[in-house]
């Protein structure tokens, strides 16, 4: 496992999470989103900060990418809720980024 494929996938995961948070602000029923927008944010920040802890080879890598891993599969998982494009691809992202930050901070 490299950084840079973690990093790519944190990457990958950020935009999805800020497209998904921007479109469900659109929804009619933004209430019923709320947890979604949420996550998508908190999704969103966690990925930027393990792509800076990796960055700077920071010595606490392994733990946030385990925290990463933690909110990118609840983030997964609460859009996988939703049928909209947007959140299915959202979801898809982050479960692909929360197994690859597992690996990360097992290595």
């Amino acid at each position: 496992m490299t950084y840079q494929e973690c990093i790519q996938a944190c990457l990958e995961c950020m935009e999805q999470c800020n497209r998904c948070f921007d479109e469900c602000l659109k929804e009619d029923n933004v209430q019923m989103m709320a947890e979604c927008i949420r996550l998508d944010r908190e999704c969103a920040d966690i990925c930027a900060f393990a792509v800076q802890a990796m960055q700077t080879n920071s010595r606490f890598v392994r733990q946030i990418c385990e925290l990463c891993a933690d909110i990118c599969q609840a983030c997964g998982d609460e859009c996988a809720k939703h049928d909209h494009q947007h959140c299915q691809d959202c979801a898809e992202a982050c479960h692909r980024c929360a197994k690859i930050c597992r690996e990360m901070a097992a290595a």
